[in-house]
């Protein structure tokens, strides 16, 4: 993966529900729970993934900012969707619900300096440990 910054990270952040929001628009709820193959998702199930991986990454930044260094455990965002409602729920409900949740995010993201994005966190994931940080 490519190098990338807090600037361009902000930029990808903000444009993606605009983005899900082009394109969707005009989908009825059998459209947006309709899978294109039998091995793919349906953009309801991106959606609920994308909630998913909000949930997860949010709250690992938000420890990030709050604790010095702290030892996570990794969470699969597969594994979390199994806890939630997020595929059952109908897609402006999501939508909307993620669009709040990527607000709340920016608005804790934009005031960070450069420092704050370099904050980590060591992820435990079995016996392995991988670094991360705000940024990644």
């Amino acid at each position: 993966m490519l190098p990338i910054d807090h600037a361009t990270v902000l930029k990808l952040l903000v444009a993606t529900p605009h983005r899900i929001a082009g394109a969707s628009k005009g989908l009825n709820k059998e459209q947006l729970r309709r899978k294109p193959a039998a091995d793919s998702w349906s953009a309801n199930e991106v959606l609920a993934h994308l909630r998913a991986c909000a949930d997860v990454w949010g709250s690992s930044i938000m420890a990030m900012l709050k604790q010095d260094r702290p030892t996570l455990r990794y969470v699969s965002p597969r594994t979390w969707i199994k806890k939630t409602n997020y595929a059952d729920l109908e897609f402006g409900v999501s939508f909307r619900a993620y669009a709040n949740q990527r607000k709340d995010l920016l608005k804790v993201l934009r005031t960070l300096s450069h420092h704050d994005w370099l904050r980590g966190a060591s992820v435990k994931v079995a016996k392995k440990r991988p670094e991360e940080t705000v940024l990644s």
